[in-house]
């Protein structure tokens, strides 16, 4: 059975939602087939420690969350072919660490007020979106990025129409990301910038949405 790590730390803006992710993920695993592990502290990253597990979630993690031996045994566990899942405020993580922009896809810039917008599925032909609607009303924070994760290579799976919503600076009208898959330094990786707040992780379509990344950095 693969086991998976939830690590939680967000030493920026600290989610409540975490305890509600945690739990979901828990529930999925269950369900699914995997174990589930969740951390704050730092030294789980270490490489004697994380032998274990066959992916690794940043759950709303932010700022500086690893000293250098962690960042060093994260690196070596992903580029040894592990999974990487990044959830929400996870892109605001590590901006010290230009590894980890790589990893992410793109880094959090801002967002505007929290309001309701319809997402959009850009790629349906995956296990994150399959079930989806094509258009999917979500409320959440928006987040702008400093970068498009397109520019790296990455495989963007839902947007949004800045039209749709009031405070976007982004510019990429209707292509704004909002969740991608790729592969980086070895690891299969997949982020997506929805679930700020603690609801969203009882609502099916989005604990869906979840479980096809896993599956994606399962593989």
């Amino acid at each position: 059975m693969a086991r998976i790590l939830i690590y939680r730390r967000n030493l920026r803006f600290p989610h409540a939602s975490v305890v509600d992710g945690t739990r979901a993920l828990g529930e999925l695993g269950e369900r699914h087939g995997f174990t589930v592990d969740a951390s704050e502290d730092p030294a789980v990253f270490r490489p004697a420690a994380l032998r274990r597990y066959a992916a690794v979630v940043f759950l709303s993690t932010g700022g500086p969350v690893l000293d250098e031996a962690g960042q060093d045994a994260l690196r070596a566990h992903l580029t040894a072919g592990h999974g990487w899942l990044g959830v929400h405020a996870a892109s605001s993580t590590a901006y010290e660490w230009p590894w980890f922009e790589g990893l992410v896809g793109a880094r959090f810039d801002r967002h505007p007020a929290i309001q309701t917008a319809p997402v959009r599925v850009a790629d349906a032909d995956h296990p994150a979106t399959a079930h989806l609607p094509a258009r999917w009303e979500w409320t959440d924070e928006w987040y702008d990025f400093r970068s498009d994760p397109r520019e790296r290579g990455a495989r963007v799976l839902l947007t949004v129409d800045e039209a749709d919503y009031t405070g976007a600076a982004m510019g990429l009208a209707d292509r704004h990301p909002l969740a991608w898959c790729g592969e980086y330094d070895g690891a299969p990786t997949f982020y997506t910038a929805l679930g700020h707040a603690p609801e969203a992780y009882a609502d099916r379509a989005f604990r869906g949405h979840l479980l096809g990344g896993l599956r994606h950095v399962l593989g």
